[in-house]
Order: structure tokens, then C-alpha cells, then sequence
């Protein structure tokens, strides 16, 4: 996560997690919240933890134990009762985090109160199938919310500022509270009521969403002025699972996207839900704790990064999109927005129609265009032009193309060591100083012809190639541009080891800790390109070969892990959907992980360990993936059992497209195991440590 630009995590602490069984807290295993947050604080993250009482995330009852269902009193109401075990609550969280507040030099930057107040709620999951009541929603405003904050700070839970979500009408005192937005485009709970296609939304058109001459738009009408308070957000999809009535494989590009009109809508504060996908933990009293319309344990969310680690491509988009804000941002937070006439009366629908915006502020700014909608597919855009007004004068983007699905930002009068970019079509990554000279590097959006214009009306055309580099002087200062295909750019890192910087070029997941840096990979036969010169010299000697990079600025290093023999297994079929697979004994001898992929047919399909659940899928095109690593024991004693609910008469599980839901139609019954295999994840063998530069 840190790798890929962010720099704090936000956690839900689900309350049904920690007091399943009434006034028997855990906090031990996978449960251990204080090991959770000390984790953080040893990789330099902040933390903001969300403390509820009710959270949702698609776990049970919201989060709320089962028990307080019949308990003499309203859940989320300023009672007596509900306050009393609310204030029990945070007593023994503040007693867990104790110590690790940023006042004590800890990780802990804020807390998130409750969690959509007056706007969701979640199902009472004991009266599920029967009665189907909810979760009350709440009604008294502010003062709860309020109410709940001073709990908090009364049970010692004091930190630099508290959070609460704003959007859909829910309450938001944001004299005491920041209130936070967001936004999805894939929406399973739309299915809970509704069969058919999936609607395309709102959440990919342009918006000022800091301007008090706009106070209200689209998903966004806050009960304050816009500009009192930073637009922030901490729940833009970074992913979205399915649900038994909603199955579709998430378009990654739709991500980065996001993350990109919200930037432009005057964000500066990106936050998502989720980055990181997880595994529900198992009741202690034997049952599920997942919300009935989702998986009972698989939570990957299609994230950035997978239940398992799994590194997506909307991983890759949005690590440069991190990379952009945090190289850039003494500019970008102080840019306001600019929209042109009409903007956001753009209709989801329309893809003839240019999406654009501009952050700016005296100095300069970005243009950004996004043309990606969810659910409509887009065209390719070319011969599109794009004044913007200064009072330096007009800046003209003139024959701009771009593909479909790709967004792109796009600099104007851009401050470069004392030399001015007028504009350029090539969207910036980050700089760096190194032995004296600057480097820039850029990389161009797909569809897009890379190019450079100077103040002076001197253009720079880049080729079609995967790597150009370009040297300027100015003032006796050296400038490098590097420019990156969009390809190229995917695989670019960043490092910073003992204060000095670096660029690695690599498909491999690049991690830093303490210690140095490593690598870790799926393949035997890898590729390092990096800068400056020598960096990777104390690289371990086995299977490392340099060799001459075609690429100036970079040494090229090719990098061969001792390869696993791969191993063939066999599904022994035991019923007509049940299948009994026998794992290697050696699966985790050298390497860092296994990940089982299996390719089904079905409605459900569930892992098994000795009769005991490990892993669940709800069917929808794609692989299921499980990671081996923590049943490696236990697979050396039992087998590993998958079951395929099949699909049953007169259910057809549509899963063509991002619209897909679960359609009645007549067919036959199906379940069916197609393949399964084991793709090794090598990790242990390419750690490499440098104590001096």
C-alpha cells in the first residue's frame, strides 16, 4: 500500500468483531487491533480508525453484535441503554489504542463517528428470510453525532480531528466533525430490490465541489458551505465486490477515473473503499459474520490490491495518479476549479461530449479529461480542442485524442527550475534532484501524441517509444525529461532509501521496509530498469545479469529466481458438483506464497479444509483466487474440498457485463470445475540491501 502512494489507512472496528458474545471482549489473532495500528506506525502510516458504533461494510447486522437485537431499547437513538453500551465500546478500544494517539507521537491522525447516519442502514440478519427488519437508521441529527464525539474524548480517544460521512443526507456537524464524501458507480445494493440492468451514474461527470456559488450537485448537497471546509473523501471505490444478486467483473480502469474527477472537483484529500481487499473473520461461535446478500468470507472487493496481495491493474493507475499529487502538491492545494459552461449537466450517457475541468491557481494548473463512464461504452476521442483563459492569456490544446476508458491531467505555465512549460499533453509523474541535475518524468495518455510547448514556441514531439529522454540547460541547471509510454509507466516506482532517491521500472511489486528494498514476482525471468547508475549493484549476485539498456538514464538488470517446477493437479470428483484436490507437501518451500486459481461454472463456489470453510466465491466470469499460504499446514494432513452450488433450474446468472445482475430464466442445472492450477509468488530471493549511496 505504501509503495503505491498511500500514506494513511483507514480501518473499520467492527463492534460484533471484538464482543461477538456480550461482555466478552477479543482482541487476540487476526482481531488484534493494537498490533494492527503499531504495524502502521512502524511503516510510517497514519491510521484513522472508523469506531462506529455502526460501521456496515457488508458485515453483519452492520456491525452490531446480534445480542443487542433484543436488548430493551432503539440501537442508534440517544437512550439510556444504547449510550451506555456505546460508552462501554469506546472505553475499551481508547484502551487498546492507549498510547498510540498522535498526541503520543503515534499514528493515529482522527476518528470517524458512526457511519452514515440518517442515510443507511444494514439488516438485522437473525430476522433475515423471515421479518427482514433493518437496522434503524437513526433521526436525531447532530446531536447524536455530537453526543458520540464527546463519548469518544471521554473515554481517552483524543486525536487532531474527528470525521463522519456526509453524503445522502446523513448528518454532518461539520463545525465539529470534517465531513467526508465519496462515491461508487458499481452499486450491488441496488439489486436487493431491483432486477435488470445496471443504470449508469452520475459519478464520472465533472463537478466544483469547493465553490460556495455551487452548493449543491450531484451526490453532493452539504448542510454547510462548500468552501468552510476542505472537500475531502474516504470512500471513492477502489473496487466493489458482487453480491449474490449483482455479479461483474469491475472495469479497473474506473478507479483511477474517479480518483481523477474527484481530484479535479476540487479534492485534495483521495480516499477509497476499499485499496486493500480482505477475509471476513470467523464467528467465535461458529456461524459467519458477513451481511447474507455477500460472501460469507471473501471481502477482495476487486481492490487495487487483492484478498491476497494480488497486485491489479487500477493498482498500477492509481500509484501514478499518488505519485502526481504528492510530487505536485505545494501547487495543487492551493488550485480551485474551473468548469466549462454546462458541464455538469452532462448526462451520463453522452459520449460525444468532451469531459474536462481545470485546477488552477495564479501560477498555473492542469487540465483533466476523463473519458470513462460506467456502464456506456465510450468512444475514442480525437481532433478535440481546449482553450483556457489566464490573464497571462489564452492557452490553446489543440488535435488532443485520447482512447476510450483512459483519463489523463495535462500541465499548463508549469514551473520548471526557472523555465516555463506553456503546456504539454503528457501528464506528470514526479521529479526528482539527483548529483545536481533535475529529472521530470511524464508519460503519455493512451491515444494521446506526447509533446512539450515552451513559453518561447519551442515544441518537442515525442516518438512512439517506451522510454525518451530529453536534455535541457537553464540558468546552468540541468533538466531531464523523461517521458514514459502509458505502458512503461504502469511498472514505474518510486524509492527513497537512506534520504536518496531512486526510479525502478519493473513488472515486479517493488516493497521498501527498513531493511531495503525487495521484489517479489510470479515469474522466473525479470527485468529491472533504474536510476541512477549502480543503485541495484548490492542486488544478490545469483541470477542478476547486467546488461546494456537501450534506454538512456537507466542501467538494465535482468533478474532469473530459481524457478519452482510446477505442479499439475488432479480434481478427484466425489458428487456431482463436489471435488477433492490434493496439495504438494512442498508448497510453500521456496516461495512466498501459492495462489490457487480455479476456473468454474456455477452459482457459489466454496473451499473446504477438513469440513472447514475456507474461502467462498460468488460466480461471475472471472477466477477465483485463494492464497495458500496460511493452510499450508493443514493441507499436508487433509485434502482440499471445493463445492459448486450449481446453478439452479430457471436461474441464469448474467455476468457479460458490468451490469450484469440475477436474471429468471429457464435452463438446466450447472456447476462445473474447469481447471485448477498454482501460480507461485516468489519473494524470498530478491531482497537486496544498500547501507550507502
Amino acid at each position: 500500500m505504501k509503495m503505491g502512494g498511500i500514506n494513511v489507512i483507514s480501518t473499520y472496528i467492527f463492534w460484533i468483531h471484538h464482543e461477538e458474545q456480550e461482555g466478552k471482549f477479543c482482541f487476540a489473532g487476526r482481531r488484534d487491533l493494537r498490533k494492527f495500528i503499531l504495524l502502521c506506525k512502524k511503516h510510517g502510516m497514519y491510521v484513522i480508525v472508523r469506531i462506529g458504533p455502526f460501521d456496515h461494510g457488508e458485515v453483519r447486522n452492520g456491525g452490531f453484535p446480534d445480542w443487542l437485537y433484543g436488548k430493551p431499547f432503539e440501537a442508534r437513538m440517544l437512550n439510556e441503554g444504547f449510550l451506555y453500551y456505546t460508552k462501554r465500546l469506546y472505553d475499551r478500544l481508547a484502551k487498546e489504542m492507549e498510547g498510540l494517539y498522535y498526541k503520543d507521537q503515534g499514528p493515529i491522525i482522527a476518528a470517524q463517528i458512526d457511519n452514515e447516519y440518517e442515510h443507511s442502514s444494514a439488516p438485522w440478519e437473525i430476522t433475515t428470510g423471515v421479518s427482514n427488519e433493518w437496522v434503524f437508521a437513526g433521526n436525531e441529527g447532530d446531536a447524536y453525532m455530537l453526543e458520540l464525539k464527546k463519548m469518544a474524548q471521554e473515554s481517552g480517544i483524543i486525536v487532531p480531528f474527528y470525521t463522519c460521512t456526509a453524503w445522502g443526507g446523513a448528518a454532518a456537524p461539520s463545525k465539529e466533525m470534517m465531513p467526508l464524501w465519496g462515491g461508487y458507480a458499481y452499486r450491488p445494493w441496488i439489486f436487493y430490490s431491483h432486477k435488470g440492468e445496471h443504470p449508469a451514474t452520475g459519478e464520472y461527470i465533472y463537478r466544483d465541489h469547493h465553490n460556495n456559488e455551487i452548493p449543491k450537485t450531484y451526490n453532493f448537497e452539504p448542510g454547510y458551505p462548500p468552501e468552510s471546509v476542505p472537500y475531502a473523501c474516504c470512500e471513492m471505490g477502489g473496487g466493489m465486490t458482487c453480491s449474490y444478486h449483482y455479479r461483474f467483473l469491475l472495469p479497473y480502469e474506473s478507479v483511477d477515473a474517479m480518483a481523477n474527477i474527484k481530484m479535479a472537483s476540487g479534492c485534495n484529500f483521495l480516499g477509497y473503499y476499499m485499496y486493500k481487499g480482505g477475509t471476513n473473520p470467523k464467528g467465535e461461535q461458529g456461524g459467519f459474520l458477513n451481511e447474507s446478500q455477500m460472501p460469507k468470507l471473501s471481502y477482495d472487493y476487486q481492490a487495487a490490491l487483492g484478498e491476497f496481495g494480488q497486485i491489479r491493474d487500477s493498482y498500477k493507475r492509481l500509484k501514478l495518479l499518488h505519485l502526481f499529487a504528492s510530487s505536485f502538491e505545494s501547487d495543487l492545494c492551493t488550485m480551485q476549479t474551473a468548469l466549462p459552461g454546462g458541464a455538469e449537466q452532462i448526462a451520463p450517457e453522452d459520449t460525444d461530449t468532451l469531459r474536462f475541468a481545470v485546477r488552477y491557481n495564479k501560477n498555473g494548473g492542469f487540465l483533466f479529461i476523463n473519458n470513462f463512464q460506467d456502464h456506456v461504452e465510450t468512444k475514442v476521442k480525437t481532433e478535440e480542442c481546449v482553450t483556457i483563459i489566464t490573464k497571462g492569456g489564452e492557452i490553446t490544446f489543440k488535435s488532443l485524442s485520447l482512447a476510450a476508458g483512459e483519463n489523463c491531467i495535462l500541465p499548463f505555465h508549469m514551473q520548471m527550475e526557472g523555465r516555463i512549460l506553456k503546456y504539454a499533453t503528457v501528464q506528470p509523474i514526479t521529479k526528482l534532484c539527483l548529483d545536481g541535475a533535475y529529472y521530470y518524468f511524464f508519460f503519455t495518455p493512451e491515444g494521446m501524441e506526447g509533446k512539450y510547448v515552451w513559453e518561447n514556441g519551442e515544441e518537442i514531439k515525442i516518438p512512439g517509444q517506451p522510454i525518451h529522454s530529453y536534455r535541457l540547460e537553464e540558468d546552468e541547471k540541468v533538466i531531464h525529461l523523461v517521458t514514459l509510454s502509458r505502458k512503461m509507466a504502469m511498472d514505474f516506482y518510486k524509492a527513497n532509501q537512506n534520504g536518496n532517491d531512486m526510479v525502478l521500472i519493473t513488472d515486479m511489486a517493488v516493497l521498501q521496509d527498513e531493511y531495503g528494498i525487495r521484489f517479489e514476482t510470479g515469474n522466473c525471468e525479470n527485468r529491472i530498469l533504474a536510476m541512477p547508475d549502480g543503485i541495484l549493484e548490492n542486488i544478490e549476485k545469483t541470477g542478476k545479469t547486467v546488461v546494456q539498456s537501450k534506454y538512456p538514464l537507466f542501467t538494465e538488470y535482468r533478474y532469473r529466481v530459481e524457478e519452482k517446477p510446477p505442479v499439475k493437479l488432479l480434481a478427484k470428483q466425489t458428487g456431482p458438483t463436489r471435488y477433492c484436490i490434493d496439495l504438494p507437501g512442498n508448497l510453500m518451500e521456496s516461495v512466498k506464497d501459492a495462489i490457487l486459481k480455479i476456473d468454474y461454472t456455477g452459482d457459489i463456489g466454496q473451499a473446504f479444509i477438513n469440513g472447514e470453510m475456507i474461502s467462498d466465491n460468488f460466480c461471475s466470469g472471472g477466477i477465483w483466487e485463494i492464497g495458500l499460504k496460511e493452510f499450508a499446514d493443514s493441507l499436508k494432513e487433509h485434502p482440499l474440498t471445493i463445492y459448486i452450488t450449481p446453478i439452479k433450474k430457471g436461474v441464469h446468472v448474467n455476468v457479460e457485463s458490468a451490469m450484469a445482475a440475477r436474471m429468471e430464466q429457464v435452463d438446466g442445472i450447472t456447476g462445473m470445475l474447469h481447471n485448477v492450477s498454482i501460480a507461485w509468488v516468489y519473494g524470498k530471493d530478491c531482497n537486496f540491501h544498500r547501507n550507502t549511496f
